[in-house]
């Protein structure tokens, strides 16, 4: 993990954020660690939050979806609820 001084962190904001996207960065105030500045990414495959779909359909990269992995557990099923 980065560490990073708070004055440090406020100097050159940018440079914090390029490494958190390589690690988390922890930012301390008087030596002692205050915040931890960490990609997206990281964040939500820690907190268990994923993606959205309208920040899948947002995404400027293709996503392959394996429609045979969402079929196989009803995902795709429009019947599904149909009594």
């Amino acid at each position: 993990m980065k560490l990073l001084t708070s004055r440090e962190f406020n100097r050159d904001v940018s440079l914090a954020k390029r490494a958190a996207q390589v690690e988390p960065v922890v930012i301390t105030d008087r030596g002692q660690p205050t915040h931890v500045l960490m990609s997206i990414g990281d964040y939500r495959r820690l907190s268990g939050e994923g993606e959205s779909i309208l920040e899948l359909l947002a995404m400027p990269e293709v996503v392959a979806i394996d429609a045979a992995d969402a079929a196989a557990d009803g995902a795709w099923d429009h019947r599904e609820n149909l009594g």
